[in-house]
């Protein structure tokens, strides 16, 4: 008799079938147009399988079917995708000084974006939400918009709809999903912002990450965090806190600083410590408000791939905090990818080879000689990639593996 702990959970046919229409639905956002034939031999489902699921999906309006391929003899294959244009979504990416919206498809292609500066409290956030969505649902076709995507900086339950804790006052046990939900009659997702791009970028990556075991996305911007992705599916962590590596100590405190965790990467190497960091060096005036620091961070890298001083020491430093904040991820993960994202990474070549830097000198470590370093694949784009694609996300993460 087997024990509790030894007993494997029996799936029942539904989730069976959900799995292998998840697995189908990946495989076409990734490759875009495959035919049934293609489908059957990257997931290992008979013809048959694969055919019902079409016909599944294409009745619900999720694939459509297009053109014919070259055929040497026979009857030409018939390619699948997904339907672009069915069903749509609202993506929300609420940062501290702006807040970006969205139009998006189910593929997380996104059609319309605006831009507007952050409302003090979460209140007049929400309010910013439900005025722009009741406005954009009036341009485009009934039933077209499926949901809500939301993403924020901070502790996020994402079962709940719940901002625990968020990176600015006023943003303690929020209810956003419920509150929204309750306005809208529209179902509504939220996610940590990094989790959610760690995903999106694991999703959109090129061909050869899909079989990454364990990737490492880090985002620099407002603060610094990361997401875990493992085997293809997000890690959360049991309190949903799994990747705060913005609070990890990499250097002793200086006597002079006096502001909580002084010596953690989250102070040393966000965009406001860079910007600060910056001036510094350069002798500017600090500014009481610093605005849109991701721009400042975009024109500082420029200074120092044109050959600024101030600027290459302060991306040099930055990096060097960053790798060690990496180095000790990876030492502790055993990570095979590590996706580095931000305005920072307008600087790559200098960035990179200071981060690495920081590494185990030789060739004796493979975890380190074999890790796949490089910068975003979505350009600074993937937290908002992935809000208007969080709505659809139900449809892709019943599949249990990735397919090559």
């Amino acid at each position: 008799m087997f024990s509790p702990r030894t007993r494997k959970s029996v799936l029942r046919p539904e989730q069976v079938r959900n799995a292998n229409s998840a697995a189908v639905l990946q495989l076409l956002r990734q490759r875009q147009r495959l035919s049934r034939a293609e489908l059957s031999r990257r997931t290992g489902l008979s013809e048959g399988t694969i055919s019902r699921i079409a016909a599944d999906l294409l009745e619900r309006g999720l694939l459509v079917e297009e053109g014919a391929e070259n055929s040497t003899g026979g009857r030409p294959a018939i390619r699948l995708r997904l339907d672009q244009n069915r069903f749509l979504s609202l993506g929300v990416d609420i940062r501290s000084w702006e807040t970006r919206m969205a139009v998006g498809t189910m593929a997380g292609r996104m059609l319309d974006t605006r831009t507007f500066r952050t409302p003090e409290t979460p209140g007049e956030v929400l309010d910013l939400v439900v005025r722009e969505f009741k406005e954009r649902r009036q341009r485009f076709r009934p039933g077209s918009v499926a949901g809500i995507g939301i993403t924020v900086r901070g502790l996020v339950d994402s079962e709940s709809g719940v901002v625990e804790l968020g990176a600015d006052p006023g943003w303690v046990r929020i209810q956003v999903k419920a509150h929204l939900e309750r306005r809208l009659g529209i179902p509504v997702s939220v996610e940590n912002d990094v989790r959610a791009a760690a995903l999106a970028e694991s999703e959109h990556s090129a061909s050869d990450l899909h079989s990454a075991q364990c990737l490492l996305f880090v985002k620099v911007g407002e603060g610094v965090g990361m997401g875990l992705v493992l085997d293809g599916h997000i890690y959360r962590g049991s309190h949903m806190a799994a990747g705060e590596i913005g609070q990890m100590v990499v250097r002793e405190a200086a006597a002079d600083e006096h502001h909580d965790n002084p010596g953690c990467l989250e102070k040393l190497a966000s965009n406001r410590a860079i910007c600060e960091r910056f001036n510094k060096l350069a002798g500017n005036r600090p500014r009481a408000n610093s605005g849109d620091s991701a721009a400042q961070v975009k024109r500082i890298c420029h200074e120092a791939t044109e050959g600024d001083e101030a600027a290459r020491a302060t991306i040099a430093e930055t990096a060097r905090y960053l790798g060690l904040g990496i180095a000790n991820a990876v030492w502790l993960l055993d990570a095979d990818v590590v996706i580095v994202d931000g305005a920072v990474t307008e600087a790559w070549p200098l960035l990179s080879s200071g981060i690495r830097e920081q590494f185990p000198a030789g060739d004796q470590f493979p975890n380190f000689r074999r890790l796949n370093l490089r910068p975003s694949s979505l350009a600074g784009e993937a937290t908002m990639s992935a809000a208007v694609a969080l709505p659809f996300a139900h449809l892709f993460s019943a599949a249990a593996t990735r397919h090559s």
